[in-house]
């Protein structure tokens, strides 16, 4: 049987964009719309800052554009200065089975690639199924995930990118596996960058394995060499990681119902495992007016894995932004005090609101069975909140809003957008980049459209 890199090489050379139903185009420009409000709201931190200080310094040739500011870079750094920009928010989709990941991370790369080699939009949009169908197929392929093996889901990424890139180089079948098998090697990623106290790194690991991932693709279009049996051969991935992998997830049904619908958005700039659960306390405290001076005692019921990431000591102290937006406490007590949880709530003046601190030590986090039993084909939260005086308030949901089957309408995207731009674009430029996106397979070169990105205010 041929190798699991060279099937998903032969897949992802032969799809054509004639091959992808309407609802999934339709849902590559929701998450292209998505992915550059993120790109937007995150021009001014900290992070976005220093890195595009250090990559307009290497400069290089003009490639690709970088979103929003309008510089030109070599394709492989425009695409780690856009998928930073995607990311370092934490605010782009996400999908959670037995791996988490983000496959919008991966859109810079074919934006990047597309507009090195003047391709079509078509093709743009061909190259972003492949990354979210095989980023989600490979987030079930280790059974328990590589997270729960204390690796990162990088790992995964540093598969994938190289396809992504490689489809827009227009790589063969045997350039596209050796491509998989450069990108495969050097990437692995430790579960450290979300444990304890967060870093930057927490949001520039992932666009490291798609930054890498092109330049792979760019090494095998010229003739370059990679292992092929990355994944199942002696010292590859199964084999160092093992024991347990499920290579149906990878293949059953390719080609005939696409992942990209099975992917959810947030609607909150937070750690994924955190929505239901803010969910719910909003719910609560809205719909009974609990004030944070009301509050005794909030208990949030939730799986194990939720209580090892969001739950310990460091997120009862954070100090970043990263830290805060993977701290089940700070967002819980955030979103008592404020009523909302927005990219606002994790600056710094709010991690110096004292409200917030006069709650947070107030929220406690219970590891359910039943609940793990749920989970992943469920999100389940119970919250209950306990008054000062006695009340008792509860309330149990299954899933986020922004899960497929809780999906975020156009308008609430919209909003969302609006919000995440609104210091970079005027409401004119919301209107014409919305238009552009909506319409994006209508490009006939993707250089076209990145031109449009442009932001029309003070950076």
């Amino acid at each position: 049987m041929s190798s699991i890199s060279r099937r998903i090489a032969e897949f992802a050379v032969s799809l054509n964009y004639s091959d992808l139903p309407d609802e999934v185009v339709y849902q590559v420009k929701r998450f292209l719309f998505d992915s550059i409000g993120c790109a937007y709201g995150a021009m001014n931190t900290r992070d976005v800052r220093a890195m595009y200080k250090v990559l307009t310094d290497i400069g290089g040739n003009k490639e690709a554009t970088i979103i929003g500011f309008g510089d030109e870079l070599p394709a492989v750094n425009a695409t780690l200065m856009n998928s930073l920009m995607v990311r370092s928010l934490d605010f782009n989709d996400i999908y959670w089975k037995q791996d988490p990941s983000h496959p919008s991370d991966l859109i810079p790369a074919a934006l990047a690639v597309g507009e090195k080699m003047s391709t079509s939009a078509k093709d743009v949009i061909t190259a972003i199924v492949l990354a979210y169908e095989f980023e989600q197929r490979l987030c079930e392929f280790a059974v328990p995930g590589l997270r729960e093996r204390k690796w990162h889901h990088a790992s995964i990424t540093q598969f994938v990118s190289p396809v992504v890139a490689g489809k827009l180089l227009g790589l063969n079948v045997d350039q596209m596996v050796n491509a998989i098998g450069i990108g495969g090697m050097h990437n692995f990623t430790l579960g450290c960058a979300t444990a304890g106290q967060l870093t930057m790194m927490k949001n520039t690991v992932d666009p490291m394995s798609v930054h890498t991932g092109v330049f792979a693709a760019l090494l095998a279009r010229e003739g370059y060499t990679g292992t092929e049996e990355i994944f199942e051969g002696k010292e590859g991935l199964m084999d160092v990681m093992g024991p347990e992998w499920d290579e149906s997830e990878l293949f059953d049904g390719l080609g005939e119902k696409f992942k990209i619908l099975e992917c959810s958005m947030k609607a909150f700039p937070t750690e994924a495992l955190t929505h239901t659960h803010l969910s719910a306390v909003l719910k609560l405290v809205k719909e009974n007016d609990i004030k944070p001076e009301d509050v005794g005692e909030v208990t949030i019921k939730t799986i194990a894995r939720a209580c090892d990431i969001l739950f310990d000591p460091h997120k009862y102290k954070p100090t970043s932004r990263e830290t805060a937006d993977h701290s089940l406490p700070y967002c819980i007590a955030v979103a008592i005090v404020d009523r909302k949880v927005t990219v606002q709530s994790f600056s710094e003046e709010k991690l110096k609101d004292q409200r917030v601190w006069n709650v947070i030590n107030k929220i406690k986090g219970v590891a359910s069975e039943e609940f793990e039993k749920l989970f992943p084909a469920k999100q389940p939260s119970e919250v209950i909140i306990k008054t000062v005086d006695g009340e008792e308030y509860s309330q149990y949901l299954e899933y986020p809003k922004g899960d497929p089957r809780e999906p975020m309408t156009d308008d609430e995207l919209t909003d969302k957008f609006n919000a995440l731009s609104a210091d970079m674009l005027s409401e004119v430029k919301q209107k014409e980049i919305k238009e552009a996106i909506y319409n994006f397979e209508k490009f006939g070169n993707v250089k076209d459209f990145m031109k449009i990105l442009r932001v029309d205010k003070g950076v």
